[in-house]
């Protein structure tokens, strides 16, 4: 596991989070993690197939008989 050291943290930030940590039973390293977690973004997922090669090009008039075919 990686390890994240924050310097100058002001002493009354470091104040609240000591006690935001208590209140939620946790301890202050576990109470950070856990506020990131619920604060930094998933990574995006990709909702697309990547492009398909095509034995031959779409062109208007294969589209036409394919639009044709698919309505018979």
């Amino acid at each position: 596991m990686a390890t994240l050291v924050i310097k100058n943290l002001p002493s009354d930030l470091h104040q609240r989070l000591r006690e935001d940590a208590d209140q939620h039973h946790r301890s202050m390293t576990k109470h950070v993690v856990a506020i990131l977690e619920a604060n930094i973004r998933p990574p995006l997922v990709r909702l697309y197939a990547p492009p398909v090669k095509l034995a031959r090009p779409l062109t208007d008039a294969f589209l036409a008989r394919a639009r044709r075919w698919g309505r018979a």
